[in-house]
């Protein structure tokens, strides 16, 4: 057995640098290796890192590891409370941050737009979106799937569900970087948090005017049932209203993105599982299943510990942060057969990418719905879709893995 420490030495070697950033799993790998439990100081003053699956797992589904006191770590990782205050206001008040009761509250009072009668209402308008949005590049013989279909697609969705318009959509996507470069920065910059509370203030002015339309006029929209819980006073106050329709609109953008663009870059660069559903396009929903698991969008999430407490060994204290290396423990082979492999036949992926417990994403399905659209119309339409490049351009974001360009060819 381990001997007991309260602060094991730190890591010798930064562990996220450009090859983490191109890829991380050789270095998932080895810490996985090296003992289940690692203190690093690169993240937010210091953390406790999990790699392995079970551990992973049973952080993210136990109360003690709280998601509510990471609000406070985020609002407090790049600047002085004064400057912050908006932003801190707001961001404590979203659904991602918020344990029990709160969290059961607002998600019972989210959950209807994505339940599966709500989403097979759906599938129509998303096949429409990616209709027109690859109808668009018939005559490129090069073009950016990230800037052209990954990007947008998501945007056009969420806003549906919500019921919003009006926004430019360039203008959501900036919001939305802003948001995932300071929450996804091991150690944000001053400067990423006022850009991250510029882009989130704007981002409630925008729902401000789009809550005044729907008082005007509701409709069944996701807003306008929102804005009818906050009458009821299900909903406590505009602070926590807006708060929820920001995290919305920048979950249902991020997460999406990354999984269209990691996914076909997987799928592509594995020309043989691309040609099995060339051949069997029902495979498309296991296939979205395993590329999560395979190349997670989100990388690692982080929860407070609330009371003192003795894991593999080391001791824990109150307020600790431990990071859950998601991108880790679905590479586990303690979990998987031949993690380091893609195989869209795997028989039960079981990623852990969208958390597990009562925090599971909010917007799963929406997003795995979202992909199987995607990737079937691509195949239906370019079936010798190829890369452009074998080299790709990885966004700069160890918790939000992405591409920032994937540039493809069809024929």
């Amino acid at each position: 057995m381990n001997a007991v420490l309260s602060r094991p030495p730190a890591a010798e070697r930064p562990l996220v640098d450009a090859a983490f950033l191109a890829d991380p799993y050789p270095a998932y790998r080895a810490l996985r290796e090296a003992g289940p439990i690692h203190w690093s100081e690169e993240f937010f003053g210091g953390a406790w890192l999990l790699t392995r699956h079970a551990d992973v797992e049973g952080v993210l589904r136990d109360a003690r590891f709280s998601a509510q006191r990471t609000g406070g770590w985020v609002n407090q990782a790049a600047a002085e409370r004064g400057e912050l205050a908006g932003f801190q206001q707001l961001f404590a008040r979203a659904l991602l941050f918020l344990d029990a009761p709160d969290h059961g509250r607002l998600r019972a009072l989210l959950q209807p737009a994505f339940r599966p009668e709500a989403l097979a209402r759906l599938k129509p308008e998303i096949a429409r979106i990616a209709d027109e949005l690859i109808d668009g590049l018939d005559d490129a013989d090069e073009f950016d799937f990230i800037a052209q279909v990954a990007r947008p697609l998501p945007v056009r969705v969420i806003s549906t569900i919500l019921g919003i318009s009006g926004a430019d959509r360039a203008e959501v996507m900036a919001w939305s970087d802003d948001l995932a470069a300071f929450i996804g920065a091991p150690e944000p910059t001053h400067e990423q948090a006022r850009r991250a509370q510029a882009s989130l203030l704007a981002m409630t002015r925008y729902f401000q005017a789009q809550i005044s339309a729907k008082r005007e006029a509701p409709d069944d929209s996701l807003l306008s049932s929102l804005l009818q819980a906050r009458e009821r006073g299900e909903i406590q106050g505009e602070a926590e209203l807006l708060a929820q329709c920001a995290m919305l609109l920048f979950a249902g953008h991020e997460t999406t993105r990354n999984l269209l663009g990691n996914g076909l870059f997987a799928l592509l660069s594995h020309p043989d599982q691309w040609a099995l559903l060339q051949q069997d396009s029902s495979l498309v929903p296991g296939a979205v299943r395993e590329l999560l698991r395979y190349d997670s969008p989100v990388q690692y999430t982080g929860r407070r510990v609330t009371t003192d407490l003795m894991l593999h060994g080391q001791r824990l204290r109150r307020g600790d942060l431990v990071l859950a290396l998601i991108g880790a423990a679905n590479r586990d082979p303690a979990r998987h057969e031949r993690p380091e492999e893609l195989d869209i036949t795997r028989a039960d992926p079981g990623a852990l990418s969208f958390g597990s417990g009562v925090h599971v994403c909010l917007g799963a399905a929406l997003t795995r719905l979202e992909a199987e659209v995607v990737f079937g119309r691509l195949l239906a339409r370019w079936p010798h879709l190829q890369l452009a490049s074998t080299e790709p351009r990885w966004c700069a974001n160890p918790a939000y893995r992405g591409l920032a360009a994937l540039p493809l060819r069809h024929a």
